[in-house]
């Protein structure tokens, strides 16, 4: 019954990847989730940022190639955040930053990330972004 319910609900409702306004002019999603009203369940987000977490690894790995397996633990989650919080097309833009950091000059890095808008713009997610980067912190408890 589940299978055919779901063809039954995508061939009426449709699947839309990207945020629209249906018919009743709610912001929608998927196959007629209304996101206004009903939003998501806690099992849905966290399966979502599973899937964006593999997402910004994936682009890290893309960035620093083979590299990036030789940083820490916490060096790479510095990474992820930075790249889940930026998209992978922004972090691109930090050329500097990225070259000094394949050259594992980190303090160099530090003064790109502080120098930078995003820096401005997430103070304190930036801080712990650079404890983790540049001095291989893990700052949450």
């Amino acid at each position: 019954m589940n299978k055919k319910a779901r063809i039954m609900l995508v061939h009426d409702e449709g699947l839309v990847l990207l945020p629209y306004k249906c018919t009743a002019g709610k912001t929608t999603i998927g196959v007629g989730r209304n996101i206004e009203d009903r939003g998501i369940s806690k099992k849905a987000a966290m399966l979502l940022l599973r899937e964006d977490i593999r997402l910004a690894t994936d682009a890290c790995v893309r960035i620093f190639g083979e590299q990036f397996f030789t940083f820490s633990e916490n060096r790479k989650l510095g990474w992820i955040n930075f790249t889940f919080n930026l998209g992978a097309h922004r972090v691109l833009q930090f050329k500097n930053t990225l070259k000094a950091a394949r050259k594992e000059d980190w303090e160099a890095v530090e003064k790109g990330l502080r120098n930078s808008l995003w820096f401005s713009q997430v103070k304190g997610r930036a801080e712990r972004v650079i404890r983790m980067i540049c001095y291989e912190e893990f700052p949450y408890h």
